[in-house]
């Protein structure tokens, strides 16, 4: 293990009518697919020369040989459950693995950049917590020193809720925490109208 700071990338198989659903209402399955290839380009592309370790969870089978370079990303399955089960399962992992800061992310976040990234690494040096609000009421990011499997408890997922709900937690617990910039995720075709380059 070259670092003790760990970024774990949730990401989808990109396979036809199963990415960007709530997209593909609007612009159609194939449309959503090319759509979430990019947004996944674009997340390699900001985490790659990133000085740390780095994992891709495969929400279905890893895949050897693809856009993720073995080099330069470990490969594993996404653990079973829902999105907070899964989440928590992978931060209870990577701490038990001996990694001191450990961040998560998605692939849906065309504003994302390195130096985001690295901020939250940074603001986990002098905090418990930090997260990335997304405009959508979700999150982008979250990332924390020890596991508080609280924060993945009781969620309704994929709503409005989400962010607000953990802010409420963190709070509770008397987490320190910091808050990075507010994003915009990719889910419907106004989120694409606001994001998409050109």
């Amino acid at each position: 293990m070259s670092s003790k700071e760990l970024l774990m990338l949730f990401v989808r198989n990109p396979e036809l009518g199963k990415v960007k659903t709530r997209l593909a209402a609007s612009v159609g399955p194939e449309t959503a697919l090319d759509i979430y290839l990019h947004l996944l380009q674009h997340t390699r592309d900001v985490t790659q020369a990133l000085p740390l370790d780095k994992v891709v969870y495969y929400s279905e089978r890893v895949e050897q040989q693809d856009m993720w370079p073995g080099q330069q990303y470990q490969k594993k399955l996404q653990p079973p459950g829902d999105l907070g089960e899964k989440m928590a399962a992978a931060f209870e992992a990577a701490f038990a693995e001996g990694y001191t800061s450990v961040v998560i992310i998605g692939s849906d976040c065309l504003q994302l950049t390195s130096e985001i990234i690295g901020k939250a690494f940074e603001e986990l040096k002098t905090h418990e917590v930090v997260i990335g609000p997304a405009l959508d009421g979700g999150y982008y990011l979250l990332g924390m020193n020890h596991l508080y499997p609280e924060l993945f408890r009781e969620k309704r997922w994929s709503t409005e809720h989400v962010f607000p709900d953990t802010l409420y937690d963190i709070e509770r617990l008397h987490l320190s925490h910091a808050l990075l910039p507010s994003l915009s995720d990719v889910d419907y075709l106004e989120d694409l109208e606001a994001n998409w380059p050109g």
